[in-house]
């Protein structure tokens, strides 16, 4: 077999595993389910009851992309099956400081605290150029402290 026809062979195979993983109500992407979810009105609904930071914020960086930034910090809520983090706009005195808040959902029963490793939840968020106009440091906050990185 030649190279050519192995590669069509491995495309062919690969087409026809993907065509089987859709086509049921539970895995094809309704943009109205994905707008929508149980998962996005629950996070709403915390964030506006005011849901928690997490606990503590074990790190924080920034990754620069060609059209801007990605802001990724690490926390550390009190117990396993903490969900949902998000990096969320906070006010701020100084407008060269953006501000985020570490927001993440409870556990929905009580779970074991287990080892740090076990309990530490990633968000990530991406900024524009444009967003980050003006803008020199970036401070994410959780309940007990808080990480900042310095724009070069």
């Amino acid at each position: 077999m030649d190279g050519r026809v192995r590669i069509g062979a491995a495309a062919l195979a690969l087409a026809a595993t993907l065509a089987g993983c859709g086509g049921t109500e539970r895995t094809s992407p309704s943009p109205m389910r994905i707008l929508d979810s149980p998962r996005d009105a629950a996070m709403r609904e915390a964030l506006a009851a005011g849901a928690p930071n997490v606990e503590r914020i074990v790190s924080l960086s920034a990754a620069p992309t060609p059209s801007g930034l990605i802001v990724s910090a690490v926390g550390l809520p009190p117990t396993q099956g903490y969900w949902e983090a998000e990096l969320v706009d906070a006010p701020r005195a100084d407008p060269a400081t953006l501000v985020l808040d570490f927001k993440l959902l409870a556990p929905l029963e009580p779970e074991p605290v287990g080892t740090q490793r076990s309990r530490e939840v990633l968000a990530g968020r991406y900024f524009s150029r444009q967003d980050l106009t003006g803008i020199s440091g970036i401070v994410v906050r959780g309940a007990t402290d808080s990480r900042r990185i310095t724009r070069q």
